[in-house]
């Protein structure tokens, strides 16, 4: 067949628009400005140039583009480069751009809602409120508007206000789920559990086999304790983008006396956050019991706590899949051995810190006869990420909101924190023991904190380091914290000598410290 006719064979269009794709990917605007300088407008070539001229930072341009590639029915073209801008963490940079857009077409609630969740992303609550509530002035009553109107009223703790949206858009369409999981899912954050519940009842035979749904649904099955079930249910976020791409028939099953896994080689996955790896570790040595070969494939920074978890026979960061039996994420875990005496894995301590590091720490901290505690006041900012930028912002706090612990007597600070919020040393107005630079992995970390008396942390991959090595640990926790803590309780059933001290106001953070300062006075006169 001739290749001209060949309708998988792409046009001279079509090829130059792929060559931009390309070449926008790689970062080289320019070029693809100059691949798509010929070719004559349509809404294809109008996008790609607005992405170009975007990462440019020539917003005018980008806009007038933008807005010619936008059809007259469809979705404005702005929303179709949100993701590349986050992507690329120039979320902010965004704003110039709806400037500019908004200069060509000022009341269009398409241009608003996106500026609208942009402010919202970037913590500008009242300004995204001014949009959201703006843009239902042209489109009252609009489904996608008030969604993110309620999101946006949810992240200023104005719960009741953002339950009453959703409540009416599901009195206005009952067929729908959307709205009904979005509201179990606040309530289910502000502890409200058997509301959630019942909204989940109503709601899941809506949509019996959409994942998001079922996974949320399986987050209030946990922080309500019924752990068997939550478990089953959150596999469901194998149909989410971001989780694992090995076969599902090759996923390890639920741990029985029927299942032989003697000499088979299992490959357990890193799938989210450092967090999560630490908490699960506690299952491997259970794993290796039923005679399996422990394969872990998973972050470097991880590799050597790895590698001294009893019953760990293989540790690999990147390469190649490895040859496998059955797979299986680290989050799947508590999963396989519901049904089984470890159900809750391993009792702590299973980590343990490298010994020759640990007895280095040690003399450098000997003269230090304090209480020596960690701190950590900031988690992973991760702004590629939108959900979990947002989850952030709400479970770490500014250093200086510790100031009111800097001047206890007979306690001695060491700082934990990694990454930008290091750079807040300085607002602490008491001395801070930094040795965070010499540690270049959670190895490293482990064997410091290894050496101290006590982790004073917010809700980060720290308390399930600190506890997993068995050390005591305070928790300062979000007002709507995560599942893994439960609901109503200051201690942990993963952890048992963490005591958790919760905001009874959300996004405050007076009254922890306040608690807070209170028990390491205890911790000093206990010593």
């Amino acid at each position: 067949m001739n290749s001209a006719s060949d309708p998988s064979t792409p046009s001279p269009v079509e090829h130059r628009l792929n060559e931009a794709d390309q070449s926008l990917r790689a970062g080289d605007a320019h070029k693809a400005l100059a691949l798509l300088s010929p070719l004559p407008g349509s809404p294809a070539v109008h996008l790609n140039r607005g992405r170009a001229f975007f990462r440019l930072g020539q917003y005018q341009d980008a806009a007038a583009e933008l807005e010619k590639a936008t059809l007259p029915f469809g979705g404005h073209a702005v929303a179709a480069i949100i993701d590349e801008a986050v992507a690329l963490r120039r979320r902010a940079d965004l704003l110039h751009l709806f400037s500019e857009s908004r200069k060509i077409a000022p009341y269009d609630p398409r241009l608003l809602d996106a500026q609208g969740s942009i402010l919202m992303h970037l913590g500008r609550f009242d300004e995204a409120e001014v949009c959201l509530r703006e843009s239902l002035k042209r489109r009252p009553n609009d489904k996608g508007t008030l969604n993110l109107l309620a999101m946006n009223l949810t992240e200023q703790g104005r719960f009741d206000e953002a339950l009453s949206i959703l409540d009416g858009l599901r009195q206005r369409a009952p067929e729908e789920w959307g709205p009904g999981c979005n509201m179990a899912a606040i309530l289910n954050n502000i502890g409200r559990l058997e509301d959630a519940a019942n909204i989940y009842r109503e709601t899941i035979p809506l949509a019996p086999n959409e994942a998001a749904l079922r996974l949320n649904h399986s987050i209030a099955m946990l922080k309500s304790g019924r752990m068997a079930q939550g478990w089953a249910e959150h596999e469901w976020r194998f149909g989410m983008p971001g989780h694992t791409n090995l076969p599902q028939n090759r996923l390890l099953p639920n741990i029985t006396p029927f299942l032989n896994l003697e000499g088979k080689r299992v490959l357990v996955t890193q799938e989210e956050g450092l967090g999560d790896t630490l908490m699960y570790l506690r299952y491997i040595p259970a794993l290796a019991r039923t005679g399996a070969i422990v394969h872990i494939w998973g972050t470097s920074i991880l590799a050597g706590l790895c590698r001294r978890v009893e019953g760990t026979t293989i540790v690999q960061h990147g390469g190649e899949t490895p040859d496998y039996d059955y797979h299986c994420p680290f989050i799947s875990l508590p999963r396989a051995f519901s049904a089984t005496p470890d159900a809750m894995g391993s009792p702590v301590p299973y980590l343990k810190a490298d010994p020759v590091k640990v007895l280095q720490w040690k003399k450098i901290l000997h003269s230090d006869r304090k209480l020596r505690v960690g701190l950590v006041w900031a988690g992973g900012a991760r702004p590629e990420n939108t959900g979990a930028q947002m989850v952030d912002r709400q479970r770490s706090m500014p250093l200086s909101a510790l100031a009111p612990l800097a001047d206890l007597e007979g306690i001695s600070f060491y700082s934990l924190q990694k990454d930008e919020p290091a750079l807040q040393r300085l607002d602490f107005p008491g001395q801070l023991i930094d040795f965070m630079p010499q540690c270049l992995d959670m190895d490293d970390t482990a064997a410091l904190v290894s050496c101290l008396d006590l982790v004073v942390s917010v809700d980060t991959s720290m308390v399930h380091l600190a506890g997993g090595l068995g050390k005591p640990v305070i928790m300062m926790d979000r007002f709507n914290n995560c599942w893994r803590w439960l609901h109503g309780r200051d201690d942990s059933p993963w952890y048992p000598k963490m005591k958790i001290v919760r905001q009874t106001r959300f996004r405050d953070w007076s009254d922890v410290v306040t608690r807070v300062r209170s028990l390491l006075e205890d911790a000093v006169s206990a010593q």
